[in-house]
């Protein structure tokens, strides 16, 4: 019931600052089938991704990193 407060890191056990997920690989692992994305996103399911996920989580970590190192 509080999985919003795990994933928006305010939750008792909050989520790691560098555990960045990649909607592909969760997709790929727990809907291979696609069938979460034909229910709830289906003008999205065949779609490239708009963003390099690699590149945009490296970018986000070094921020993280960046951050912490200005304290």
């Amino acid at each position: 019931p509080f999985n919003w407060q795990w994933v928006a890191g305010s939750g008792a056990d909050a989520a790691p600052y560098f555990r960045i997920f990649n909607p592909e690989r969760q997709a790929a692992k727990f809907d291979a089938q696609g069938l979460y994305v034909a229910q709830w996103a289906p003008d999205s399911a065949g779609r490239e991704p708009i963003v390099d996920f690699a590149a945009t989580r490296r970018r986000a970590l070094d921020a993280y990193e960046h951050v912490k190192r200005a304290r």
